[in-house]
């Protein structure tokens, strides 16, 4: 496993991530982290060291600046910007486009909380590039219209304990038209802290890139 950390540059800023590459790479995932999260979230690594070991390239991003993150944490604006989280995003899949270790390899994205709304709305912005989206305790509603333009196969994951974002996401499932499916992570909250659920999360999301990348 060969990682490092990166900086893209996205309209004037410097985004910050870290980029993992297994031998052999079978296809690479790039993580949209949620509202007042970042690429460090242990639950995000968590499922990225997993990915990895199934053989998949992994880059975790942090979609907004420090500046912006210290800005965001007193007015909470910017993590529910979904038009701007996704600019980013697919810039950062237009980066990996261009580097030879990943220019190859079949693209996936993964989402948290709003950050799976902004992979929705690349997927959707990008149908030939996205194959596969998956959403962990997401916020699919909030990808609005962009929802039934989305091509790449999308798997929903929520806490059976997570009422609201569970319903959200049932309603969310049936406006998309691409090859979809929710899994419900039973005795699970938001987060995904019971013991064995986020292990679960991780063994979802793995089975749903091997089959769609």
């Amino acid at each position: 496993m060969i990682g490092r950390p990166v900086r893209v540059r996205v309209d004037g800023v410097a985004l910050e991530g870290d980029l993992s590459i297994p031998d052999r790479a079978r296809g690479v995932v790039l993580f949209a982290h949620g509202s007042g999260s970042s690429r460090l979230s242990p639950r995000n690594r968590y499922v990225a060291g997993l990915l990895g070991d199934a053989g998949f390239a992994t880059l975790l991003i942090d979609l907004l600046t420090e500046a912006e993150e210290e800005t965001d944490a007193h007015t909470g604006r910017l993590r529910f910007d979904v038009t701007l989280l996704a600019n980013r995003l697919i810039r950062a899949a237009d980066w990996l486009a261009r580097e030879p270790d990943t220019a190859s390899l079949p693209l996936g994205l993964f989402g948290a909380s709003t950050g799976a709304a902004a992979a929705l709305v690349a997927a959707a912005r990008q149908p030939l590039r996205v194959r596969a989206v998956v959403s962990r305790g997401g916020r699919p509603d909030l990808a609005g219209p962009s929802l039934d333009k989305v091509r790449a196969a999308t798997l929903l994951i929520v806490g059976g304990r997570d009422d609201v974002v569970l319903e959200l996401n049932r309603h969310a499932l049936d406006a998309i038209r691409s090859d979809k499916r929710i899994e419900v992570v039973q005795g699970a909250t938001h987060l995904f802290p019971e013991p064995g659920a986020l292990e679960e999360v991780a063994r979802l999301a793995t089975a749903w890139f091997q089959r769609h990348l």
